[in-house]
């Protein structure tokens, strides 16, 4: 990889880091209602790409489907998550997003497991387990859970994406704004009574975060994720994007003060091994599948 192209994946995988501590303040240092949030950034992404939605792929139920289950369903829940735990154990628990989107490929689109990958999804899994233990046993964090729910929903929407053909980034992106915004309001308005006030009292720190959210992230990270991804093969561009959880982690205890032992640091490198396992040894169908899984939206 080029020098250039290197420092270009590692500034996006830096952003990706830093969007998910900004998450992590603004619903709840901020205490900006998340379900608010997640609606007021697809509200800006749908805004400013609706000329994009046109021409739209066919079947239409399932690129809507497939949009809303990577853009509302994925950050609400996520959001939701961020709030009732830390960003650094919700970047391990974002790691079983791999092994699902695995299992999934091969109850759905005819994916072999070989013993390599096997061996992957259980450590993902004993990974993501030994955060979550404590000495009491499993520790069922109610906000961890719901981070394990986002992934499923993005899984799910990946295996959606790629029965989907003729897919330009852009028009997947207005098509994930259009149909995240008015669920994710409608679910803010019945769930989270003062959103407006609370957000509004946030102040300008609160819109900073959400135009850094919407366009650095949405729009600039994500295009240059698929410009790398043009350029280069996804198993590498998805073992790279490692780097992100990496990030997550270091700035979730620098920044916030997330607490980091021994379970933490086991429990991370057993869901980064088992995730490079499974990049490493896919095949081509299945490192497209990981890429598309790994970009944020």
């Amino acid at each position: 990889m080029a020098p250039r192209d290197l420092g270009l994946l590692m500034a996006m995988c830096l952003v990706w880091a830093v969007n998910n501590i900004i998450s992590k303040y603004v619903v709840s240092i901020l205490d900006v209602p998340p379900l608010f949030y997640a609606a007021a950034r697809f509200a800006i992404l749908a805004a400013l790409l609706i000329p994009f939605l046109r021409p739209a792929p066919r079947p239409l139920w399932r690129l809507m489907l497939a949009a809303f289950l990577m853009g509302g369903g994925n950050f609400g829940l996520m959001f939701v998550g961020l709030k009732y735990s830390t960003p650094s154990a919700a970047a391990v628990v974002f790691q079983l997003g791999m092994p699902i989107t695995l299992l999934l490929s091969v109850a759905f689109l005819g994916e072999r497991i070989g013993w390599r990958r096997g061996v992957g999804i259980a450590l993902t899994f004993a990974g993501v387990l030994t955060v979550m233990w404590s000495p009491e046993g499993v520790a069922l964090s109610t906000g961890l859970l719901l981070v394990a729910g986002a992934t499923l929903m993005s899984s799910v929407g990946v295996i959606l994406t790629k029965q989907i053909e003729g897919m330009r980034p852009l028009t997947f992106q207005a098509w994930v704004g259009i149909t995240s915004v008015f669920p994710m309001a409608a679910l803010s308005l019945a769930l989270e009574p003062g959103q407006v006030d609370a957000a509004l009292g946030a102040g300008w720190t609160f819109w900073a975060a959400l135009v850094f959210s919407a366009l650095v992230v949405s729009l600039g990270a994500h295009t240059a994720y698929v410009m790398l991804l043009q350029r280069y093969e996804a198993n590498l561009i998805s073992a790279l994007i490692l780097v992100t959880p990496l990030a997550t982690i270091g700035l979730g205890v620098a920044l916030l003060g997330d607490p980091f032992g021994p379970r933490m640091a086991i429990g991370g490198l057993l869901a980064l091994a088992g995730v490079l396992i499974i990049v490493l040894r896919g095949n081509r169908m299945m490192a497209l599948l990981l890429a598309m899984r790994n970009r944020d939206s």
